[in-house]
């Protein structure tokens, strides 16, 4: 039992995280879009992303370390047998990096909760 509970609130944690890596690029997006025009000049937002060498490192900090997580994440839903892993791939890339993997965390725990519980 103590295990279960755990799981579950470890899972609401991690679906907490991913409201808040939703919304905190959503909104840097929405103001990256008011300065720069109504397009999203994706470019642009990659020429700006690597402008000086504090952003080209967090920007390839992200990309590598995104690759693998992506890279496990495809690994471990095949081995729990995870459904539905578009969603966490599309939002990946309409929402965020930084909603997708700790939504992904969530799901994962649920999952186990399911193993765990038959």
């Amino acid at each position: 039992f103590l295990m279960l509970n755990s799981r579950f609130i470890l899972s609401w944690f991690y679906f907490l995280i991913a409201i808040a890596g939703g919304i905190f690029p959503t909104m840097a997006n929405i103001d990256f879009i008011r300065e720069y025009g109504p397009g999203f000049d994706i470019a642009l937002f990659i020429q700006l992303a690597n402008i000086n060498p504090a952003s080209q490192s967090l920007s390839r900090d992200l990309i590598i370390g995104a690759g693998a997580i992506v890279l496990w994440m495809i690994v471990e839903s095949r081995r729990l047998k995870m459904r539905n892993l578009w969603i966490v791939f599309l939002s990946m890339f309409t929402i965020a990096f930084a909603f997708s993997a700790p939504f992904f965390l969530c799901l994962r725990e649920r999952r186990l909760i399911e193993l765990e519980n038959p």
